[in-house]
């Protein structure tokens, strides 16, 4: 069976691997979820995470952070999706919650978050919202 959405079937991962409590979550490797999990680890989402050879093919391992029993990210949420694209110019990027969260950009100069791709003044592909 084929996958359609790459970075949806990554933040499910993630959101459900939260719920039930475990301490990472494991998925098949990419460029651009390793880009996505650097920019959660540079945020303080996740903990960290490692690319790994599992037997022929490369898995992308991410170790979820947790605070006072809670998981760190309340909130993640696709944006674009192959059916339907979210291209944002510098200005119209989105502020998540007054600046408390992220949104996740593809830009020319690579994954961003949405303050850092204002301040490097160039739009792009909105990915995600974590909060």
């Amino acid at each position: 069976m084929s996958m359609t959405d790459p970075i949806a079937d990554m933040l499910t991962r993630i959101r459900n691997a939260q719920m039930v409590g475990q301490l990472d979550v494991g998925m098949p490797h990419s460029r651009l979820k390793v880009s996505i999990a650097q920019v959660l680890k540079d945020e303080g989402y996740v903990e960290d995470f490692a690319v790994r050879d599992n037997g022929g093919h490369k898995e992308l391992r991410i170790g979820l952070k947790y605070y006072a029993g809670r998981p760190v990210i309340e909130r993640i949420e696709r944006i674009s999706k192959p059916g339907l694209r979210v291209y944002k110019g510098r200005d119209d990027l989105p502020r998540v919650m007054n600046g408390l969260g992220v949104a996740i950009v593809s830009t020319p100069q690579g994954v961003m978050t949405d303050r850092k791709a204002r301040a490097t003044g160039v739009g792009g592909e909105v990915l995600c919202i974590v909060a």
